[in-house]
C-alpha cells in the first residue's frame, strides 16, 4: 500500500473504475504466478516426471507406456436387442433384469464354436 491515503468517497466514477482495472490487474498477474509456482512444486514433487510448457500446461514424459490390453469378446448376449456384454464390470440392466425374473445366466451365454483355443489370440 502506498503512503498516500485514498480517499474513495471523493473520486469520481472514472476515477474508481480506472482503479478497479489497475488492481483487476495485479490481481490477475499475481495469481498467474503463483499457479505457475504451484505448478513448478507440484513437478517437483511428482518425482520429475512432469514438466511444464511454455502455455502453463504439466506434460508428462519418461516412464512406461501404458500397456495395451486385447481386445475382450463379449460372452453373453441379449437375445431381444442383440446387445452384447463381456462379463466384466458391473451386470448390463437387461442381464440384471432377467436374472431377477427367474433365468439363469448361462440362458445369455454366446456358444465359442470352436472353443477357447481357436479365439486366443484375438
Amino acid at each position: 500500500m502506498s503512503t498516500k491515503k485514498i480517499e474513495l468517497e471523493t473520486m469520481s466514477l472514472d476515477e474508481l473504475w480506472l482503479l478497479h482495472e489497475k488492481t483487476s490487474a495485479i490481481l490477475s498477474a499475481r495469481i498467474k504466478a503463483e499457479k505457475h509456482e504451484l505448478e513448478k512444486r507440484l513437478a517437483v514433487l511428482n518425482r520429475g516426471m512432469d514438466f511444464i510448457d511454455g502455455s502453463g500446461e504439466v506434460q508428462s514424459f519418461g516412464g512406461k507406456a501404458r500397456r495395451r490390453y486385447p481386445r475382450v469378446l463379449p460372452k453373453y448376449r441379449n437375445p431381444q436387442t442383440s446387445e452384447t456384454w463381456s462379463g466384466r464390470g458391473k451386470r448390463p440392466r437387461w442381464l440384471v433384469a432377467a436374472m431377477k425374473s427367474g433365468r439363469k445366466i448361462e440362458e445369455f451365454r454366446i456358444d465359442a464354436g470352436g472353443g477357447s483355443k481357436a479365439r486366443q489370440r484375438a
